[in-house]
């Protein structure tokens, strides 16, 4: 297992190595320059001041899709849950867009965009939680109100869209998700978020092992299903609400690095948990330099000056690959 750690390490440095070289405007060269305290003070601008937060923000909001997607899969007992079901990414979504429509916020204001999406994003879950309620956190119920109140959340950020046109490129920003013109701000705004909510998560281990077995289990082990479960849905609304309002919807993180995670370290949850957030930061990292070396790579092919390949779609596209995979794999199993 300490091997499958260190090799995990090792891809998250050399990920993280591809995204400060994929960049526009300097050459390899001159990034190892700069990284050995020269360059000019434009390139230590570009390197210091946009790359490096850029990979680090891409990081922190990996490591918390990937850990709430494996907190949801845990509690709902359900394969196909990711952040999306429990109705805080699209309500986050809809809480900047908002804000932004209004000029309350902007991406100028990373405080006020961060605070706008998660007052949205707690507000979704608060919804789910509304129509799920009398369920006694039942775990289908939670899967199918989720994905309702998703679809209503949705439709209102369409609504917002056609009250403020004007507000397109936004709209897209942050239902497609993208790392593109992070600053410091914004990774200042992320990790404590992400450690504090990353910890409890982690603290969770053992409630967490026990709801995957059952409730009547986990009844037996003198455990509160409800209670905990209700909980553990907390924990993964905060961190997806965190990673939503950092760099936006970026589709099936969630969904995907879980499975990774059950693949390369097991059932105990006190290393997959771990393991999670350091695959689910791998899968961003890595996508984002993917889609930084794709977006330079068109731009040549198509003869555009300025093409931008959103690390989102990257994302969604693996994660509706792993879908049919998983579905593919258990077909007489109901979701």
């Amino acid at each position: 297992m300490s091997r499958r750690f260190g090799a995990l390490a090792v891809l998250l440095v050399v990920c993280a190595c591809a995204e400060l070289l994929a960049g526009r405007g300097m050459s390899p060269a001159v990034v190892r320059e700069v990284l050995g305290g020269g360059g000019d003070a434009t390139e230590r601008h570009i390197l210091l001041q946009l790359r490096l937060p850029r990979l680090l923000v891409a990081l922190g909001a990996g490591a918390c899709l990937g850990v709430a997607g494996l907190v949801l899969q845990s509690a709902l007992r359900n394969p196909l849950a990711g952040p999306e079901v429990t109705g805080v990414t699209p309500g986050a979504v809809l809480g900047a867009v908002t804000a932004t429509g209004l000029g309350l916020a902007g991406w100028e204001s990373p405080l006020a965009v961060v605070a706008a999406a998660c007052l949205g994003g707690f507000a979704g879950a608060a919804l789910l939680w509304l129509l799920a309620g009398r369920g006694g956190g039942d775990p289908a119920q939670t899967a199918v109100y989720g994905v309702l109140v998703s679809a209503v959340l949705g439709g209102l950020t369409a609504m917002v869209l056609l009250v403020a046109p004007g507000e397109l490129g936004s709209v897209v920003q942050w239902l497609v998700g993208t790392t593109e013109g992070r600053v410091w701000q914004h990774w200042h705004l992320l990790w404590p978020w992400a450690l504090a909510w990353g910890v409890l998560a982690w603290l969770l281990a053992g409630p967490l092992t026990l709801l995957r077995c059952g409730d009547d289990i986990a009844g037996a082990a003198g455990l509160s299903a409800a209670r905990a479960r209700t909980l553990a849905l907390l924990c993964a609304v905060a961190l997806t609400a965190g990673a939503v309002a950092a760099v936006g919807a970026l589709g099936f993180v969630g969904l995907l690095v879980p499975h990774l995670a059950f693949a390369l370290f097991g059932a105990d949850l006190r290393l997959t948990l771990p393991g999670a957030a350091l695959v689910g930061a791998a899968v961003v990292c890595g996508a984002d330099a993917a889609a930084q070396l794709s977006s330079r790579l068109l731009a040549v092919v198509l003869d555009s000056g300025r093409l931008t390949l959103p690390v989102g779609a990257l994302t969604t596209c693996l994660g509706a690959v792993l879908l049919l995979v998983v579905v593919r794999r258990a077909p007489g199993r109901t979701f």
